[in-house]
Parts: C-alpha cells; structure tokens; sequence
C-alpha cells in the first residue's frame, strides 16, 4: 500500500487489493477464494483476469474501491461470483446469467459432449433437430448449435424469464438463429406431430428433502423451479422419460443429466416403459454416472 503525497490516504494497487481479498476471503470460508477474489476484482476494474497480473502495481481509484467492496459484501453473504458479475462461462462461452437461471455448470458440459458425439458419429443426421426441455440460459443449446449450426434447434423453459436471458445468450453468440425458444413445460407446448432426432435436458433432480442441506450459495440465490426434482429426485426426470418417445425419430436419443447416485432408478424407469432399446449412461470429469442416453427402438 503507498501513501497519497501529502500521507493522507492509502493508495491500494491491483496486487496489493487482491492479495488482501484473498486472505479476507480464505478467513470467511469463502470457497475457491482466489478465483472469486480474481474475478470480482477483474470485473470491477473492466479488465481480464490476466490483466490483474500485467497491471499489478496499478492504482485503484476510489470509485473503483467503492465498487470493489459493494462486490466483496455481497459475495461475504453467499451471492455467486456468477450472479454478481452477471454471466459465466460455459463451453469457452461467456453466458449471461441472472437470478431466473441456474448457473452453468463443468459437468453439464459433459452433456454437450455427449451430445456433439452422437451427430457427429450418426451419418444420418446431416441436419439434426434437436430439443432442449428446460433451457435456462440457453447454456446446452447454444453450445451445441455453436458447434453443429448445420442443426435445427428448440428450446423450451416454464419461466419466460429464463426465456428472455436464452434468447439474448443466443442472439448474441450465435452467427445465426439456429435456436427457437418457447415457453411451455416440459413437452406441453410441442404438437404431437413433431418428431425429434434428439432431445437433451438438464431437468431438476435433487430431492425435496435435501434442498435445505445444499451450499447458502445455491438454495439462496438459485432458482428452486431449477433444483427441486420432488420428493425422490426423479419426479420430473420420471416424466420426461415416459413423455420423450413420442416425440423421438425411429433410433432417436433421449439424453439428459441425472444425480451422482441415480443411475439404477433412472434405469428402472427407462426399462419399465418398454419402448427404449439402449439404455446406457456415460460419467462426469469426477467419475460419477451423469448422462443417461435412452435409444429410441
């Protein structure tokens, strides 16, 4: 910390700021404290967090400080660095987020890669129509149709608020309108008639009852409508396996992302409605079962 000239008042370089957040944050339990304190500081300043490092014996301005702090407060109560900031990256792509959507998350990528590998080993699928039930910030969609834009796209939300933040992600990342967004549950608002090559999800799956044992920072900031999967988990995953095959192409997939512990009742559901001829799941980055693929037969 330097001294103004007349040795008034303190002057607090980048460095000296983040070093002090860190050890701030470290003392509160704070997770991830230097990740949360870079990016914070980073997006205070309007730099990158690489910049944090070039600038380091920059000086910050009061105004600066002031807005420093305002961030520090909020995330001292548990706010997500996401929410704060207002977007996260997801797939090399810088997401906007608010409050009406869950904040992405690493092991949902899984599923884009999931995803990605079936069209591109199904030869069939030149342009592959695709459907997302749940979107929230549009984070799977947009990954996909960002990869594979030779695809058509929908993608469907209960909250015309998470609608409103897809749409936006997408207009913004995406060179073409690949994706549509509609406002419906689950498969309410689809005609009958429509048939899909695949239809991907990332629906709510952790039990009523465990909600209040999750991190501050989840069930107090993030949407319940996007968390609560009923009393075993399974409600709405339930609802979507016994729903999708009217809506699948022949050798369809039904792909979507279940809890670490799921893999067998999930299964039992799929085997119980009879019409799936491939049942199989594929891990996360921690090795835990997170992708259940149903194949249409």
């Amino acid at each position: 910390m330097r001294m103004h000239e007349k040795g008034v008042k303190p002057v607090w370089t980048v460095m000296e700021t983040l070093h002090w957040t860190v050890d701030y944050f470290s003392n509160h339990k704070i997770e991830n404290p230097r990740a949360s304190a870079e990016i914070l500081l980073a997006h205070a300043l309007g730099l990158n967090r690489i910049d944090l490092y070039l600038r380091h014996d920059q000086p910050l301005q009061q105004g600066e400080l002031k807005i420093f702090r305002d961030f520090i407060k909020r995330r001292l109560k548990s706010e997500p660095v996401g929410y704060i900031v207002g977007h996260k990256e997801f797939w090399s792509l810088d997401f906007h987020i608010n409050k009406s959507v869950l904040i992405p998350r690493p092991e949902t990528e899984c599923l884009v890669e999931s995803a990605l590998k079936y069209i591109r080993t199904e030869k069939r699928l030149a342009a592959p129509r695709v459907l997302e039930l749940g979107t929230g910030s549009g984070a799977i969609s947009i990954s996909i149709a960002s990869e594979c834009p030779q695809g058509r796209y929908w993608a469907s939300d209960i909250s015309i608020d998470a609608i409103t933040v897809a749409r936006a992600n997408a207009h913004r990342l995406l060179e073409k309108e690949t994706v549509g967004f509609f406002l419906g549950h689950w498969f309410e608002a689809i005609g009958t008639d429509q048939k899909f090559d695949l239809i991907i999800s990332n629906p709510p799956y952790i039990p009523t009852f465990e909600i209040p044992k999750l991190d501050q920072d989840v069930k107090g900031y993030e949407p319940l409508l996007a968390l609560d999967g009923g009393q075993n988990g399974l409600e709405h995953i339930a609802h979507i396996i016994e729903s999708a095959y009217g809506f699948l192409e022949k050798n369809g997939i039904l792909m979507f992302e279940i809890g670490y512990d799921q893999r067998e009742a999930v299964a039992r559901i799929g085997r119980d409605c009879g019409v799936y001829s491939e049942i199989m799941f594929s891990t996360d980055y921690y090795g835990h079962d997170r992708i259940a693929i149903f194949v249409m037969g």
